[in-house]
């Protein structure tokens, strides 16, 4: 077995406490003997929900010898309320124990420095390996496998089950619903997600008429004696009247990764495109939708004669043309963050709710990680920013929109006046954005969690994702007058000189692979920062994974964003055709500029620093 670098894992803390353990607390000498892969999430995170997703089938087949254990380290205030973190973990199925660690102290104890990161902890309690981002689960089984091996001959792996403990389940029509549709007919059609189906409630939003899908994560289409089934659906769009389709609703079917269409009339489902996959760097950006791989579509609107998609997973828009059967990318760059212009150079973070204006000329955006409302012009196809200002920043604030704050909106609906409604998701509330003003003012608050809105006459039906329930609202006449709060990420900013900054991304190929340059290069570094300013060089993209940048001296703080990704293949001339597996991260690091910092700044993507 070859040698490797081991450091002792510091003790896992968290004032939360713990959960999915049955009441108790766990150690590190508890978990002695075992596997141990520590998941550093917060749950505001597509890149964290991937990554719960890929650890599935290691978790299920390791289950006598490896522990997950999860590591909740919030970005926003709202993330850290414990009884926010016990929702996310039933919300997203998480069936192994979860440390809830409000105030970062096991994350930084660690020395991470983004969300997602995995760290291997062997049997006799060393840390043999760290990973940040997705793409990791194969390197980790197999180090696993290794560690499997090594243990056992030693004498020290110990087999048999680990501390999970079920919560009890909640009984309920709704479990986290995503968002709703008001059917034509009367009564509203509801993305389940909890339930991975949608639900027709009838008028009075409570009453259950059918249910469309089997409650069973999958991933089918309607066939003979075969119910459909989803995987944690969110966005509904209806189609547009007169427009005849075959199917009257469109379905962001997030976690298969996949636009499904539903007929009404028999509740037929149908996949329009995706192919359940996920999308990766260097996959086709376009062509036929069945053929093209997409990555967490978060909602879905009619603009422009297409379906626009919000991508939350790659950060962009794309568009399903119904006419062509095509998919292709409309707006946004991969990159991560908020910067307008034209939509193939705007930057979006994880948006995840759109409404089109009663013109048709724009199409609002709900940008969840920048806490922003953003919109795209039909005429110009432009990007814009209406409120927010970037990653850091967010909080309860009304008035003009250059100095609003909102706090992880999920959702955006466009009322009568030609104002918009936001489902500010991480402040309870439900704000409200007029242009003809540029105010932003507070319609609601005292909601939980609301995830989207949708009108029904008079009143405005939000959906309380984590209430389980719609809430029907008389839309008010005048706001409610909310105490102002501002935040900024309590996740502390690295010190670092002016001048030049070594940067390395570490990466170190899994046992048994290797970096295959045979078609050209396999790494992919991207640098950029915010203000822009803050990089006199070494900003754009290159093949190498180390570079030397210049830091602004007039400057005190910025962020730094770097993208990475590496393709890694079979190390073994004998097998024709390797399998290759890519790994991708994106952080950004807050960067405070101070006399006598740092001069260099390793990022680990994969292996040991």
């Amino acid at each position: 077995m070859a040698s490797r670098a081991r450091v002792r894992a510091p003790e896992l803390v968290g004032a939360g406490g713990w959960l999915n353990t049955g009441g108790k607390d766990l150690t590190l000498a508890d978990l002695r003997g075992k596997c141990v892969v520590l998941d550093f999430w917060t749950f505001c995170c597509i890149n964290c929900l991937h990554v719960l997703d890929e650890l599935r089938e290691l978790e299920e087949k390791h289950r006598d010898t490896v522990v997950i254990v999860g590591v909740h380290s919030p970005k926003f205030v709202h993330e850290a309320d414990h009884q926010a973190v016990v929702d996310a973990v039933a919300r997203y199925e998480v069936e192994h124990p979860v440390l809830d660690d409000p105030q970062l102290a096991t994350w930084k104890q660690y020395a991470v420095r983004a969300w997602p990161t995995l760290v291997v902890i062997d049997p006799e309690g060393y840390v043999v390996a760290q990973h940040a981002g997705e793409g990791h689960a194969h390197a980790i089984e197999r180090l696993v496998e290794e560690l499997e091996a090594e243990h056992a001959a030693k004498g020290t792996l110990r087999r048999g089950d680990g501390p999970y403990v079920a919560p009890e389940p909640v009984a309920g029509a709704l479990k986290f619903p995503g968002k709703a549709v008001r059917l034509p007919g009367g009564g509203f059609l509801v993305a389940d997600s909890g339930h991975h189906s949608l639900v027709e409630l009838a008028e009075d939003g409570e009453s259950v008429v059918r249910r469309i899908g089997d409650g069973e994560r999958g991933f089918l289409d309607s066939a003979d004696g075969t119910a459909p089934r989803f995987s944690e659906p969110q966005g509904l769009a209806l189609v547009p009247e007169g427009l005849d389709l075959g199917y009257d609703v469109v379905v962001a079917d997030t976690v298969n990764h996949a636009l499904r269409g539903v007929r009404l009339a028999d509740g037929t489902v149908t996949t329009l495109a995706g192919t359940g996959r996920q999308w990766w760097q260097g996959s086709p950006t376009e062509g036929p939708a069945h053929e093209v791989d997409l990555s967490s579509p978060w909602d879905v609107a009619f603009f422009d004669g297409r379906v626009w998609i919000a991508m939350a997973g790659v950060h962009q828009l794309w568009a399903y043309d119904p006419a062509t059967g095509t998919v292709a990318v409309a707006a946004g760059t991969t990159n991560e963050g908020l910067v307008d212009g034209p939509v193939t150079e705007a930057w979006f973070a994880q948006p995840s709710g759109l409404a089109v204006s009663a013109d048709g000329e724009r199409l609002w955006v709900a940008d969840s990680e920048t806490s922003a409302l953003r919109w795209v012009s039909r005429e110009t196809q432009s990007v814009h920013s209406a409120i927010g200002t970037g990653l850091f920043d967010f909080g309860h604030r009304d008035g003009t929109a250059e100095q609003a704050l909102l706090q992880h909106p999920l959702g955006v609906t466009v009322l009568p006046d030609g104002s918009v409604a936001v489902a500010d998701t991480y402040n309870h509330a439900l704000r409200r954005f007029d242009p003809a003003t540029n105010e932003v003012s507070t319609l609601a608050t005292d909601l939980r969690e609301p995830s989207g809105a949708v009108l029904a006459g008079e009143d405005i039906v939000v959906v309380e994702s984590a209430r389980h329930r719609l809430t029907r609202l008389r839309l008010p006449e005048e706001a409610v007058r909310v105490e102002s709060v501002a935040h900024r990420t309590q996740r502390a900013a690295t010190e670092v000189a002016p001048g030049t900054l070594r940067l390395d991304v570490v990466f170190t190929a899994p046992s048994g692979q290797k970096l295959d340059e045979r078609y050209g290069p396999s790494t992919r570094l991207l640098v950029s920062a915010t203000p822009p300013e803050l990089l006199v060089s070494g900003a754009g993209a290159d093949s190498a994974l180390s570079r030397e940048l210049v830091l602004s001296a007039e400057l005190t703080e910025g962020v730094l964003h770097v993208s990475a990704m590496a393709a890694s293949c079979d190390d073994d001339p004998a097998i024709e055709y390797p399998a290759c597996h890519v790994h991708q991260q994106d952080w950004g690091v807050p960067v405070k500029l101070v006399a006598g910092g740092a001069s260099r700044l390793p990022l680990v993507l994969a292996g040991m620093e």
